[in-house]
């Protein structure tokens, strides 16, 4: 409760975030002297605050980290507060994630798979004494919900192969299947979603979920065209922000087959349905998905 009027100290250009014991602040700028402008602003306000309320910041657990395109320039921003320096980090946790400051998710996914690996081992360790119900209850708690949070994120990162690569291997343990054995009847065959599905389901009920996030194309133009109904498609100039959770959420959904689309309004009937397809599939690939909807 003490801290809850912090974020009404700072100028509406930075965006402040409070979670429980955790504060973030979010700085942009149009370009980098802006930037750097930005960071001096910010900083002398939050003092103020801190030394109106007998309070200090803990260096030891503030950091500061820049978001950069990996062709960025490699200067540092150092950002002063009182004589002390704040730590510039290349990542830190937030909420559970990994962020490095180029967004990858390498770091992430590396933590993601370690902790599957440590559940596979778990599942080899006592396949032999309980019932394949069990097994996918455990795999269900222990290595689906490792690869399902946060994904709408990360999920689209050259990196996730690997978390994939783990979650065929758990669904071999829990059928008790051969190495070379094929996933695809597997993951049919137990109703799970494969990484894929699962980012694509996640993706794309967010987007139903936060509607006004998203323009439709009726909105933009009045003709009536065959996609008049799907989301309008920003034009970017990075690919970090093209292949980026906001606009791959919009291509997912619009690449849904039309019956699974029309349901986006009775929430309960479009979740089980986009469920059913995407287990059914079963896609190994975002590219597989997209190619599926082009041939339907």
């Amino acid at each position: 409760m003490i801290i809850n009027d912090l974020p009404g100290t700072t100028d509406k250009e930075f965006k402040m975030i409070l979670y429980a014991d955790d504060t973030s602040i979010l700085i942009t700028g149009a370009n980098k002297r802006d930037f750097n402008e930005n960071c001096k602003k910010a900083f002398p306000d939050i003092n103020a605050w801190f030394i109106n309320n007998r309070l200090t910041l803990n260096f030891n657990k503030t950091q500061f980290l820049e978001f950069r395109t990996n062709h960025y320039s490699n200067d540092i921003i150092q950002s002063a507060y009182d004589i002390k320096g704040i730590t510039s980090a290349t990542e830190a946790r937030f909420l559970g994630l990994t962020l490095d400051n180029t967004l990858s998710w390498k770091k992430h996914i590396e933590q993601v798979v370690s902790k599957m690996c440590s559940a596979c081992y778990a599942l080899r360790n006592i396949k032999s004494v309980v019932t394949q119900d069990t097994l996918k209850m455990i795999y269900f708690a222990h290595i689906h919900s490792l690869l399902s949070y946060g994904i709408i994120l990360w999920g689209n990162s050259s990196y996730a192969k690997k978390v994939f690569i783990i979650q065929k291997k758990s669904i071999r343990i829990v059928t008790n299947s051969k190495p070379r054995d094929s996933c695809r009847p597997l993951f049919k065959k137990l109703k799970i979603m494969t990484m894929f599905s699962q980012y694509s389901y996640s993706s794309i009920i967010h987007t139903v979920n936060n509607r006004h996030l998203y323009t439709p194309n009726y909105e933009i133009h009045k003709y009536r065209t065959k996609y008049n109904k799907d989301l309008h498609l920003p034009i970017a100039n990075t690919m970090k922000y093209t292949e980026g959770p906001y606009c791959a959420a919009i291509k997912l959904y619009n690449h849904l087959p039309e019956y699974i689309k029309s349901l986006s309004f009775d929430q309960k009937h479009f979740k089980n349905t986009l469920k059913k397809f995407l287990c059914q599939h079963s896609f190994y690939s975002i590219q597989e998905y997209y190619e599926f909807k082009d041939a339907f």
